[in-house]
């Protein structure tokens, strides 16, 4: 590592590693204000860190068997600490050893995939809720107004990039300018309610599955949906089911039993046997060629700006 205002780390991972799509889950849509990719196969995230904002760029070095990260910012040396972490050093793919078949033919496809890990629970936390109940356009465009009018530019030369608002700041944002942002009164109120809570909300990122859960859901507007698809960000969780999803209970029906159709309560049970590994199979489906049969219109976005 170097002083001034950059920071460098090299790291060798020591496993199979492909950092970017490694990483792919945290970008919120592709054109998210704080996470971007370059021509030279690197990675760049715009991140609020408990040092300060940092902005970090990681850049796969193959041919060295290395990753080469670079940070700038109040919160540069905190990122580069906690880089084996981010690509997936605390993830044990191992632990799931399954039979011949599909999912293993996935497994060994996606062996340098790994479940980051972030330790940051409102990042992840914030554009979960915008995403809750609308199609996933409505929700990157919120995040996208969001950050460009209340983020903060991300330091070092990331031009364009930003760093996500602080408690305070997405607690001051004016009700008119949620509903410019298409953002409807109950995901705000759910953000506003979050954000007051960030501290305790935080200390999720350390604790262990089921208390992670009751500590996300102990807040009106945040279900299992939201705390799941925060947990499998910020604390790299395999076994984080996201419950409510729109069409991931007919991807598993269709893909472990044959079922054109299925509820929650019946992917549970398909997943059960993989238990604490459900999160990873239902990653691990989507790598493989299962397609569910599509019934029905899709969501139709609202537009709450002309309400």
């Amino acid at each position: 590592m170097t002083g001034g205002s950059e920071a460098v780390r090299r790291w060798r991972p020591g496993f199979p590693l492909d950092p970017v799509r490694t990483l792919l889950p945290l970008r919120r849509g592709p054109a998210d204000p704080s996470y971007r990719t370059t021509g030279d196969g690197a990675v760049w995230r715009a991140s609020r860190t408990p040092a300060g904002i940092g902005t970090l760029r990681v850049l796969p070095r193959p041919a060295a068997g290395e990753v080469e990260a670079t940070a700038w910012g109040p919160g540069a040396q905190w990122l580069l600490e906690r880089l084996p972490v981010l690509l997936g050093a605390e993830d044990h793919p191992e632990a799931l050893v399954l039979p011949p078949g599909p999912l293993r033919d996935a497994q060994r496809r996606t062996a340098g995939v790994r479940l980051t890990r972030t330790g940051l629970v409102l990042e992840s936390l914030v554009p979960a809720i915008l995403e809750q109940k609308v199609t996933t356009d409505e929700a990157y465009r919120a995040w996208r107004t969001l950050l460009r009018d209340f983020g903060t530019p991300a330091p070092g030369p990331a031009e364009g990039m930003r760093v996500a608002p602080s408690a305070r700041e997405w607690a001051m944002v004016p009700s008119w300018e949620w509903h410019r942002a298409g953002v409807d009164p109950k995901r705000s109120a759910t953000v506003i309610r979050a954000v007051r809570l960030a501290p305790r909300l935080e200390e999720a990122s350390t604790m262990p599955h089921e208390q992670a859960f009751t500590r996300l859901t102990a807040v009106p507007g945040i279900g299992v949906w939201t705390a799941a698809e925060t947990l499998q960000r910020s604390n790299g969780d395999p076994d984080a089911v996201s419950v409510g999803d729109f069409h991931l209970p007919n991807l598993v029906g269709w893909a472990l039993a044959g079922r054109p159709r299925s509820d929650d309560s019946q992917m549970l049970a398909l997943l059960e046997p993989y238990r604490p590994h459900r999160h990873r199979i239902c990653r691990l489906l989507l790598a493989t060629t299962a397609h569910a049969p599509r019934y029905g219109p899709r969501l139709t976005p609202n537009d709450h700006r002309h309400r």
